[in-house]
């Protein structure tokens, strides 16, 4: 049973490091002059709310299986995210894009970063499970 749900979360995991990747590919675009401001900021706008979402179902998916470590770790993240949206800081204005640029990427980057360690220690968890119930 609980292989199951660290495949629920590898996936959860892997549409969140694709959702942040898409954002940085946006990002890195706009600032090698391949695609406009209104575009950039608008394929990212899409993709906020969605990824927001999958932060809070894989944070549910972990406190309802009983994963304790790894709920308590993802909560920054979802506070993170609810600060975020709270302050209406989510959205990107297309006519501040370039000077926020470098910013957005960098806090892109951070969270990819820790997205992928969180993919390693599921995997990890997936693992021992599938070992411990041999």
């Amino acid at each position: 049973m609980m292989v199951f749900v660290w495949l629920l979360c590898f996936f959860i995991l892997i549409g969140l490091i694709s959702l942040v990747i898409f954002q940085v590919m946006c990002l890195a675009d706009l600032e090698f002059d391949y695609i406009n401001p209104y575009d950039t900021a608008s394929r990212i706008n899409k993709v906020m709310i969605p990824e927001f979402i999958l932060q809070g179902i894989l944070s549910l998916v972990l406190l309802f299986s009983g994963h304790w470590i790894m709920f308590l770790l993802s909560l920054p993240f979802v506070y993170y995210n609810y600060n975020v949206y709270q302050k209406r800081q989510h959205l990107i204005d297309v006519t501040e894009i370039f000077n926020h640029v470098y910013k957005e990427k960098k806090q892109r980057l951070i969270k990819l970063g820790c997205l992928v360690v969180f993919l390693f220690l599921s995997l990890f968890w997936m693992i021992w499970s599938v070992l411990e119930d041999d």
